[in-house]
C-alpha cells in the first residue's frame, strides 16, 4: 500500500467534533490501523498499537521538529520547548529534565509537599458546604510545586497562577475562548518566571528564601546547551513552564480519581490502608481507564515503511493513545476499571502503557514528568480516599468530545471532615 497515494478529506473536524472518539471511530471503520488520511491540512496515516508506539518513539522513524501545531506550542509547550526538538539538541535538553525530574528524592520531596498542602487545605473544606475537588487540587499542586521548584508563592499568588497553568492545558486543542485565554495564562507566566530566571543569573534571588541550590528554577536558569550556550531567558522560563504547568495538570487525575472511588467504592478501602503498591496500581488505572491525551503527532523522518505501508518523508505520523489504552488486545476487559492488573507493577514493556509516551524517557520523547505524576496521584489518592466526604446530586458525565475532559462539573464534594496529617 503506499500511503502518497490513497488520501481521504481532512479530518481535522472530525477530531475535533469526536474528540477522543475520533481515531478508535475511524479503525473500526477502516478495519484497523494504519489509515490514511488528512489531519491539520497535511497528509497523515493513523498508526495504532505497541508496535506502532515502538516505531513512532524510534527518532529514525519519526522526529517532533515542526510536527506540532503553532496553537498546541502556543498554548501548551512554548515556543523552543524541549518537545519541538530531535537529536542532540533533544538530548541535551532533557538530560537536564531528567535530572530534575526522575531524582528518586527530589520526586519524593515533591510529593511530601503537596501531601502537606493537600492536608492543609482539606481541613478549610470541611468548613464549606460546596468544594470543587478539581480546581482546589490544582491550588494544592500548584503551591507545592512551585515552592519545590524555587519560586514559592504567597496565598494570594496561589489561585491566579493556578488558574493559569490549568488554562494552558484547558485550551490547547480548541479554538475559541479556551484558547486565547490558554495564550493569554502562558504569556503572564512566562512573563513572569523570566523575571525570576533573570534575577536568578544576577544571583539577586538569596538561597534561604527564593530559589535554593539545586531547584529546578535555579538549575534551568544555569543550563548550559550544546556547545555551552546559555537558554536564552525565555525559553528558560518556557522550560521552568513544562515542571511546573504538567505537574498542576496531575489535577486531572485526582479527580478521575474521585470518579472511580465515587463509581466503584469497593476500592476506597484498600487505598485507605495507605499501601505503596496498591496505591501506584490504583494510580496507573486512573492513568490507563481515564481520557487525557488523545493521541501524539510527529512527522514521517525519511521515506519509512510501516508493516506494508510505504511512508513519504514528512507524512504526519499520528499515534493512537486513548484507543491504545482501552484496547483488548493489550488489556483484558479494558473498560473495567480494575487496579490488579497493575499490582505486580506497570508492564514491562513500555510501549504498552503510554499515556505519557512510550519508551525510554532518558533517550527518548517519554514525559520525564511520570515519576513525579505517579508519585503525586498516589499519595493525594490515599488522602482521598481517607477523606470524610458526600457527593451532592450533579453532573459527572465525562464528556469525550471535548479535549482535555474532565467531570462536567468539576466533582463536587462536601467535606464531613479531613483527618489529621
Amino acid at each position: 500500500m503506499d500511503l502518497r497515494e490513497t488520501l481521504r478529506p481532512d479530518a481535522t473536524l472530525s477530531a475535533l467534533t469526536q474528540g477522543y472518539a475520533w481515531i478508535p471511530d475511524l479503525l473500526r471503520r477502516e478495519g484497523g490501523a494504519p489509515v490514511t488520511t488528512r489531519f491539520l491540512g497535511r497528509r497523515a496515516v493513523v498508526l495504532h498499537g505497541a508496535d506502532a508506539a515502538r516505531f513512532f518513539y524510534d527518532e529514525r522513524h519519526v522526529v517532533r521538529r515542526a510536527a506540532l501545531p503553532g496553537p498546541v506550542v502556543d498554548t501548551l509547550f512554548g515556543r523552543g520547548a524541549v518537545h519541538t526538538l530531535d537529536g542532540e539538541s533533544h538530548r541535551v535538553r532533557k538530560a537536564l529534565l531528567v535530572s530534575l525530574l526522575k531524582d528518586e528524592a527530589a520526586v519524593g520531596s515533591l510529593a511530601e509537599s503537596a501531601g502537606t498542602e493537600w492536608d492543609l487545605a482539606s481541613r478549610s473544606w470541611a468548613a464549606s458546604t460546596r468544594t470543587e475537588l478539581f480546581t482546589e487540587t490544582a491550588r494544592v499542586i500548584t503551591r507545592a510545586v512551585c515552592s519545590w521548584a524555587g519560586m514559592p508563592l504567597g496565598d494570594a499568588e496561589v489561585p491566579a497562577v493556578a488558574d493559569d497553568l490549568v488554562a494552558m492545558v484547558d485550551g490547547f486543542a480548541t479554538a475559541g475562548p479556551r484558547h486565547w485565554r490558554a495564550r493569554q495564562a502562558r504569556a503572564r507566566q512566562e512573563a513572569r518566571i523570566a523575571e525570576l530566571i533573570e534575577a536568578v543569573r544576577d544571583d539577586a534571588v538569596p538561597d534561604e528564601d527564593g530559589a535554593p541550590r539545586g531547584s529546578a528554577l535555579r538549575a534551568v536558569a544555569l543550563h548550559q546547551e550544546a556547545g555551552g550556550r546559555p537558554l536564552d531567558t525565555h525559553t528558560a522560563a518556557v522550560e521552568v513552564l513544562n515542571i511546573v504547568r504538567p505537574t498542576a495538570a496531575v489535577a486531572w487525575y485526582l479527580t478521575f480519581a474521585a470518579h472511580a472511588l465515587h463509581r466503584w467504592p469497593q476500592h476506597r478501602d484498600a487505598l485507605r490502608t495507605g499501601d505503596p503498591a496498591y496505591a501506584e496500581a490504583f494510580t496507573h488505572e486512573v492513568r490507563r481507564f481515564y481520557p487525557f491525551v488523545p493521541f501524539v503527532v510527529g512527522l514521517a523522518a525519511a521515506d519509512v515503511r510501516y508493516e506494508d505501508a510505504e511512508i513519504a518523508e514528512g507524512t504526519l505520523i499520528v499515534l493512537d493513545v486513548y484507543g491504545h489504552q482501552h484496547d483488548p488486545a493489550l488489556w483484558p476487559h479494558p473498560y473495567a476499571f480494575d487496579p490488579a492488573r497493575f499490582t505486580a507493577g506497570p508492564p514491562a514493556d513500555p510501549y504498552a502503557l503510554i499515556p505519557q509516551g512510550g519508551g525510554d524517557a532518558a533517550t527518548g520523547h517519554r514525559c520525564p514528568g511520570e515519576d513525579v505524576t505517579v508519585a503525586l496521584l498516589a499519595t493525594l489518592a490515599v488522602r482521598l480516599a481517607r477523606l470524610e466526604y458526600e457527593v451532592p446530586a450533579q453532573d459527572l458525565s465525562i464528556p469525550l468530545s471535548r479535549i482535555p475532559t474532565r467531570p462536567a462539573d468539576g466533582f463536587v464534594i462536601d467535606v464531613r471532615s479531613a483527618p489529621e496529617g
